[in-house]
């Protein structure tokens, strides 16, 4: 069982899940898996997770085979503060593909599918804690050419081949005749010869269910069934097979058992990380509100990204954590998204004040079905901090809440 799913026995096998809280922490789990936010990678957030609340948070990404994602959370404080972090493709929750250790050392996911997955971070109860979560991603094998400085890839996987009659099944990587061809991965290699791609080498990867393919090798410096490990030189870049008329160069595929898959995200080198979390880190856990009337709560911290709700002046925000220049905030009732951390304020200083007229409930949540946390007199004076639909949010300065417009 992964960590997470450890945590959550032991509560179940104490009865916590028979208290409020041990409940809750159950359900959230489950409950953000169908809330997730979408994010791309490379990504970077710092976020904080409160001891006084029951939390988890859900991103959605996209990632191709052949990539290796790289998920790092670094945590203050580095002890008795543990955050679970769970990976699944989305169309099989069933299956946890990889989880942290409670020590928050990095792990790596080796994508086996193209196709869109969920990263859950969910710390214990009780704890508090500030948290920076980063996603790399980079490729799952080695270059195959020795090559100093970018890479010349002249060719890329589909292009037509012989006026249309066969696609392009892999990459071509041009370099001067005689520059090593490097194995991209430990295995064994099997050298041959064939009319289309003159002297290969085939590389039968260790614990992988494809076979990499070298073509127009000028030689082959392997013998069958020799083991190599990365970086071994396997043969020489040439011209060999039908690239006789071409500058020299590696034909580089990747080969299934359901045939030919594009090379390219297997080797391509990462030139973007992440960017650095620019947005003010002192209003982490902190409730603010929006300065104008044309706030925007985006999808994905990109203003390129769908907008999921417009936002009214002083709308009331939860801040849960930051990244690049967007803040990541709950509203009142639970909805989560992506805000440009420049478009809202602290709520130190209140918007106005005035005297309640009658007697007036405040409430626990912008609701008037949730709990009154006490009722106000007539002549009571107030402050106003901001709102969320039909409430104002409030203080007589002992106590916060919401009081109905």
């Amino acid at each position: 069982m992964s960590p997470h799913e450890t945590y959550g026995n032991r509560l179940k096998t104490a009865g916590l899940q028979q208290t409020a809280m041990g409940l809750a922490w159950l359900q959230t789990a489950d409950q953000s898996l169908s809330k997730a936010l979408k994010i791309s990678i490379p990504y970077k957030e710092t976020g904080f997770f409160a001891a006084e609340r029951v939390q988890a948070a859900t991103y959605q990404f996209e990632a191709k085979r052949g990539e290796k994602l790289y998920i790092s959370l670094s945590k203050n404080p580095a002890q008795n503060f543990n955050v679970f972090a769970d990976v699944w493709q989305q169309s099989n929750l069933n299956r946890v593909l990889v989880s942290a250790d409670t020590t928050g050392k990095p792990f790596v996911l080796e994508v086996k599918q193209t196709g869109t997955y969920l990263l859950r971070l969910q710390p214990e109860l009780l704890r508090s804690g500030e948290y920076t979560l980063t996603v790399q991603s980079g490729p799952t094998l080695s270059f195959p050419v020795a090559e100093s400085g970018k890479p010349n890839i002249g060719s890329f996987f589909g292009a037509d081949r012989d006026a249309g009659i066969r696609k392009h099944e892999g990459i071509d990587i041009f370099a001067k005749k005689g520059t090593p061809a490097l194995a991209a991965a430990n295995g064994i290699a099997q050298p041959g010869e064939n009319k289309l791609g003159g002297k290969v080498v085939f590389l039968h990867p260790d614990d992988a269910d494809y076979t990499l393919y070298y073509a127009h090798l000028d030689s082959q410096l392997v013998h069958n069934g020799q083991r190599v490990s990365i970086g071994d030189t396997i043969g020489l870049v040439g011209n060999t097979g039908n690239a006789r008329t071409t500058p020299s160069h590696l034909h580089f595929g990747i080969y299934t058992n359901s045939g030919a898959v594009n090379p390219l995200t297997f080797v391509a080198p990462v030139t973007k990380k992440a960017a650095s979390v620019l947005a003010l880190a002192k209003n982490l856990n902190a409730t603010v509100r929006t300065e104008s009337k044309n706030n925007k709560l985006y999808e994905s911290p990109n203003e390129k990204s769908s907008v999921k709700e417009a936002l009214p002046e002083n709308t009331i925000l939860h801040v849960d954590a930051a990244t690049g220049n967007y803040y990541k905030v709950i509203l009142p009732d639970g909805k989560t998204g992506f805000i440009n951390s420049k478009t809202v304020d602290e709520v130190n200083e209140p918007l106005r004040k005035f005297t309640l007229k009658i007697r007036q409930p405040i409430y626990d949540q912008p609701d008037t079905l949730s709990p009154r946390k006490l009722v106000l007199a007539a002549g009571k004076p107030v402050s106003v901090l901001g709102s969320f639909e039909n409430f104002y949010l409030v203080e007589d300065g002992t106590e916060m809440g919401w009081l109905k417009k």
